[in-house]
């Protein structure tokens, strides 16, 4: 079963029925003890950082997550949701994330892009690392701010104007996409079968 994190943050039922197509049993959830009865899973996000962050912490969500890892069930961060998973975020002002990857997040360099947000469809790029390299093709962004692109934790990225931005990152059984794979068509759908595949022993 895939639980996605229903926390109040994001267009949350794209995202329900596109993993239902590879999942058909696939719920919304906010109940810690629910959630750490999943195989998989989900946590996506739009909107701030910090509302984000304090949504998850009002419903103790941060801690099931946490706990969820340690447990070695496989969780997927979506567009907001992947920078949830870094050590903290510098979106207007300093806050904590959840601490699951390193690194913090940080807003576009305004000397390597022109226009911010970065939004659109854009060709990725897969590191040597990448065990989603067999699938290539555009996803569809929207965000101001972005992840290190740190080599350890980077599988692929894009190239917008002069920045390179992570857009699929990954440390053991935490992966993020900053993209949204419910709105990029038939890549999205291979991304998330992927996901699934390269999880699949926690099912």
């Amino acid at each position: 079963m895939t639980i996605i994190i229903d926390y109040g943050v994001g267009n949350i039922f794209n995202v329900l029925n596109a993993f239902r197509k590879i999942d058909p049993d696939t719920k919304l959830s906010a109940d810690p003890k629910a959630i750490l009865t999943a195989t998989h899973i989900i946590l996506p996000g739009v909107g701030a950082f910090e509302d984000a962050m304090k949504a998850l912490k009002t419903l103790g969500l941060d801690q099931t997550l946490i706990e969820a890892v340690d447990m070695k069930i496989p969780v997927l961060g979506i567009c907001l949701g992947m920078q949830l998973l870094y050590e903290k975020s510098l979106e207007n002002g300093t806050w904590q994330g959840l601490g699951l990857i390193p690194g913090t997040i940080d807003l576009f360099d305004k000397d390597a892009v022109s226009t911010i947000p970065h939004m659109g469809w854009n060709n990725l790029v897969h590191t040597a690392k990448s065990p989603f390299a067999n699938i290539e093709g555009y996803a569809y962004f929207v965000h101001s701010y972005l992840a290190p692109l740190d080599p350890q934790y980077v599988y692929a990225y894009v190239d917008y104007e002069k920045s390179k931005v992570p857009a699929i990152v990954g440390r053991g059984n935490v992966y993020g996409m900053q993209f949204h794979p419910e709105k990029s068509s038939a890549l999205g759908a291979k991304l998330i079968k992927q996901f699934y595949k390269l999880t699949q022993e926690a099912l």
